[in-house]
């Protein structure tokens, strides 16, 4: 047994020597205490209990900030030591050690110290002196019980607001499109990547003005709140311009200056596909900034429509826009998607979907006579089957059909 005292400086270990410690019981005790003998009356009086713990013991805060970061156990703490004292004390132990429980010690005419940390955020106190072994126990078990509740707590309040965020945001990346008195209807879809927790900055909206139906997907680089609430600004942004009657041409060179004024980091860009429908001309107009392509789905095939593609918007601000100009028929579908569908891997690593083994898929699910309600989901479950696994990236869809869907 070696202790930190006159004769011994530097940090040791109490270790008791008990039998096994049972599950769930309490194996690491940072005790911080300058008087030598406290801390041997510790461990003394848990050797008498079915405690086996490990105390490291030492006797100043500066000694203790070596210990604290990452200490999941109980810490014992003296509110009077020589380099630091009081609350104050107490509140740096408590922001260094978030997950660990914390028992404050007292003196016997210093108890109101004790009930003033309990309510700073101590789990408990105790008074030295009116103190015996099965007491000191059962403080140190519930106090890192009642951490370990308080910890569960704050972990679901925080998936709890997460998923408040994720609607929020799904809300404004996904909207409800407006194609009401037009002879389009829709099918859109969405589906996070693995392992995220929030949406990316996928987006899509469709709006009819003036007899053209204009749509746009797009997708923001990278992942997280930056990312997402950026595509959410370009979604509306877009939308208030279509509204507000900017002309087509207009549209995404204006887009591209709100993206510039609007990002986070320099870094960030956007890809983009917008196209403009003349359904009295059953023809659509086609742009495409470092998107993938959208596919022509008609009479039971799927078309890749060949449009020039630009750097993604933010990259290389140019007025220069390569248009595509395609049929639309009646009864034909166009299937808008951003790249999380095609970076899957095909088969397995090094080899990508890409957008010809996306329309290989497309043909494959419409081939066994899938409706194009349906056909969505479909279509990402046969990527993830491919990919091996669920997709790394984010994937939304929007399907958009002359007439009504089959």
């Amino acid at each position: 047994m070696t202790a930190k005292g006159p004769n011994n400086p530097g940090a040791g270990r109490l270790d008791s020597e008990n039998g096994p410690t049972t599950p769930g019981e309490l194996a690491e005790i940072l005790l911080i205490e300058d008087d030598a003998q406290d801390a041997f009356l510790v461990e003394e009086l848990l050797a008498d209990t079915p405690l086996d713990p490990h105390i490291t013991w030492v006797d100043t805060l500066s000694d203790a900030r070596e210990h604290l970061s990452g200490f999941r156990g109980c810490v014992l703490l003296d509110l009077n030591l020589p380099d630091a004292s009081g609350i104050g004390l107490l509140r740096e132990v408590l922001a260094a050690v978030e997950s660990a429980a914390v028992v404050v010690l007292t003196g016997l005419h210093d108890e109101h110290e004790g009930v003033a940390a309990v309510a700073a955020g101590a789990q408990d106190y105790l008074v030295k002196g009116q103190v015996d072994g099965s007491l000191l126990a059962r403080s140190l078990r519930y106090s890192v019980e009642r951490q370990r509740a308080d910890e569960n707590a704050r972990q679901l309040r925080e998936a709890e607001m997460y998923a408040r965020e994720n609607m929020r945001l799904e809300r404004g990346l996904l909207p409800q499109v407006l194609l009401d008195g037009t002879p389009l209807s829709h099918r859109s879809f969405y589906r996070p990547g693995r392992k995220r927790a929030l949406v990316g900055g996928d987006f899509f909206d469709a709006v009819q003005k003036d007899g053209t139906t204009h749509v746009i997907i797009g997708d923001v680089s990278g992942h997280g709140p930056d990312e997402a609430a950026l595509g959410v600004s370009l979604r509306i942004a877009w939308r208030a311009l279509v509204m507000g009657g900017v002309a087509e041409e207009n549209l995404l060179p204006s887009l591209e200056e709100i993206l510039v004024s609007e990002r986070a980091q320099d870094e960030m860009y956007a890809t983009l596909c917008q196209a403009s429908l003349d359904v009295d001309r059953e023809q659509a107009r086609i742009r495409l900034f470092g998107h993938p392509p959208p596919l022509l789905v008609s009479g039971g095939e799927v078309k890749e429509i060949p449009a020039a593609p630009r750097p993604p918007l933010g990259v290389l601000p140019d007025d220069t826009i390569e248009i595509e100009s395609v049929a639309f028929p009646r009864g034909s579908t166009l299937l808008f998607y951003t790249d999380g569908l095609v970076d899957a891997f095909d088969g397995g690593p090094p080899d990508r979907l890409e957008v010809r083994g996306l329309c290989r898929i497309l043909t494959d699910v419409l081939g066994r006579g899938c409706t194009l309600a349906d056909l969505p989901g479909l279509v990402v479950d046969e990527a993830e089957r491919c990919n091996g696994g669920p997709l790394q990236d984010d994937v939304a869809m929007l399907l958009v059909t002359y007439g009504e869907p089959a």
